[in-house]
């Protein structure tokens, strides 16, 4: 590889060349890559782009991109819902799909905002944060089995300011009485749970670089859907909703769990029209 210098227009097009190799935005992967390099927005090098020449450490960054590392690992953090989060390879990467849930949370909620509000898995605190950040009378927990996991999310809550509204538990579903130390009352509940099959083939920046923990759920990724659903009886107000995001191909089995636990259900799609939320009322 050689050191990508010069003119970061003619740079970025030799990078979207490259990274067309692996990766379904290459020219998008090239520009974040190069705004963290200029140590800039990625609007401004847009707008400044003529008068720009491309720094040293541009190379390293492309390489590492080749490689497959995922563009959020490299920067350090991912927007989602409008908001920057810090990750790592500690967290699942927010997706967009993920929104879903904020959104449908706001269009729910819009007449009465949740007072208690509780992530299961938080990771990064996407979900929890972004929740916050939009009922900002409102206060959160978010639990995770992972301590390096929480951490990042107690960095993000400092970074958002929403430090005081929201708290962060060790803590792992699969142990017995695991709703104990939450107690009862949660008016949301926000789950995007580990739900892929371990027999499924990943990409490799999704493979070699996210925690397994939070992606492989049973040969049929169901495993954790077994233990949430049952448990949200303890969890939910009277009248409270659970939001759980589910792969593509599971609206019909964690439909039919959620039923045979007394739940009434409605399916959500994601902006591929893909099956991607299933919300819970009793």
């Amino acid at each position: 590889m050689p050191i990508w210098m010069g003119d970061v227009a003619g740079v970025l097009r030799a990078a979207t060349k490259i990274l067309g190799e692996i990766s379904d935005s290459p020219r998008l992967d090239a520009e974040l890559l190069m705004a963290h390099a200029l140590k800039m927005e990625r609007a401004d090098l847009l707008l400044k782009l003529p008068e720009l020449a491309a720094p040293a450490e541009f190379s390293a960054l492309l390489e590492r991109r080749r490689q497959s590392e995922p563009i959020a690992h490299i920067i350090g953090t991912k927007e989602f819902w409008g908001l920057d989060f810090i990750v790592s390879s500690d967290v699942l990467i927010p997706r967009p799909d993920s929104e879903l849930l904020i959104g449908e949370a706001v269009r729910l909620f819009a007449a009465q905002h949740p007072q208690r509000i509780l992530d299961l898995g938080t990771g990064s605190g996407a979900l929890l944060l972004a929740a916050l950040n939009e009922f900002p009378a409102a206060s959160g927990l978010g639990i995770d089995a992972s301590t390096a996991a929480l951490q990042i999310a107690h960095n993000n809550a400092d970074a958002l300011g929403l430090a005081d509204q929201s708290k962060f538990l060790l803590l792992d579903w699969t142990l017995p009485d695991w709703t104990g130390p939450l107690g009862s009352g949660f008016d949301l509940v926000l789950a995007n749970p580990p739900y892929v099959s371990t027999n499924a083939q990943l990409s490799a920046d999704v493979a070699e670089y996210e925690p397994h923990r939070a992606l492989f759920a049973g040969e049929d990724g169901m495993d954790d859907y077994r233990i949430i659903i049952p448990g949200l009886e303890n969890l939910l107000s009277p009248t409270g909703m659970a939001l759980l995001e589910i792969g593509f191909d599971q609206a019909d089995e964690v439909s039919e769990l959620a039923s045979d636990n007394g739940y009434h259900i409605e399916l959500k799609k994601d902006l591929g029209k893909n099956d991607r939320l299933l919300i819970l009322r009793r």
